[in-house]
């Protein structure tokens, strides 16, 4: 039975996770297209060494792109390399991501890639570069805090890569992240710059007010396929804002029963986080 701290954790959490159940997030995907709003569906679940966990996930995973299909959703998928075998074997995790991208392809959707904690970092990108040719499908995430996503964003943006730009959400040494908000923030705004000069059809993944004003104003210098991406239940208030002027906003909805480390997380990105939360309840 959970914890007095879990069981209070799961009432706020419920907040930007869809529920337990494949059915539970399809039903969430609907509720977020009724307010105009794409969206990208996570099934929990990471760092995972059981290869009979792997199948299941893969299997979930194909099972979610049939639903949202079936069921006429408008958004795609985004999965964790670690949660389909890359933590064991990168071959396993190349083979069950080809697996979901071939169902992709069947169902004219897009993938994306997660990005997870910097011990995967290089094996993501190396994958996500090996794949792209032959699946122009598929996305991948880069973190704002990490000192080597410059680099690596010219690299993508090279061989045509498709970028979400968040912030980060995993604790880093300082010797590979940047660890104080205001470079952090000047970093993604720079990232930012080179996605709107030499990148398209990205996402721009913030909450950050002052970050997204200064999309707002580089997408009116630059004719560039974007959209915004935010949390399930944060900012709430925003998203109907921007899609009201035009914008596309997509909605990143989670779900499974491994909800408590991902809630843990996103309270421990950022203090502000906690703020943001308390701002969407009560409006």
């Amino acid at each position: 039975m959970p914890g007095l701290a879990e069981r209070l954790l799961y009432r706020v959490a419920k907040r930007w996770i869809a529920g337990y159940q494949l059915e539970d997030v399809v039903k969430a995907a609907h509720d977020a297209n009724g307010r105009k709003l794409h969206v990208i569906l996570n099934r929990l679940g990471e760092h995972t060494p059981d290869r009979g966990l792997i199948e299941e996930y893969t299997q979930e995973y194909l099972r979610l792109l049939d639903a949202i299909n079936d069921q006429g959703v408008d958004g795609t998928i985004s999965v964790k390399p670690s949660q389909l075998g890359l933590a064991v074997d990168p071959l396993l995790f190349k083979s069950n991501l080809e697996k979901i991208l071939d169902r992709a392809e069947q169902r004219k959707r897009f993938v994306w890639l997660d990005m997870e904690n910097s011990p995967y970092t290089e094996a993501t990108l190396r994958a996500y570069t090996e794949l792209l040719a032959d699946h122009p499908g598929l996305g991948v995430c880069l973190q704002a805090n990490l000192k080597r996503t410059q680099k690596d964003l010219q690299n993508l943006l090279t061989n045509g890569g498709k970028i979400r730009l968040v912030k980060g959400a995993y604790p880093e040494d300082l010797s590979i992240a940047y660890k104080k908000r205001s470079i952090i923030d000047s970093n993604y705004k720079r990232l930012m710059e080179m996605l709107f000069k030499a990148g398209d059809n990205f996402a721009i993944a913030t909450h950050d007010t002052k970050l997204i004003e200064e999309a707002q104003r580089l997408s009116k210098e630059n004719n560039k396929s974007f959209d915004f991406a935010m949390l399930k239940g944060i900012r709430d208030d925003l998203k109907e804002k921007l899609t009201s002027q035009g914008y596309q906003v997509t909605e990143y909805i989670p779900y499974g029963p491994e909800w408590y480390n991902y809630s843990k997380r996103r309270m421990r990105e950022r203090k502000r986080n906690i703020l943001l939360l308390v701002r969407s309840i009560t409006g």
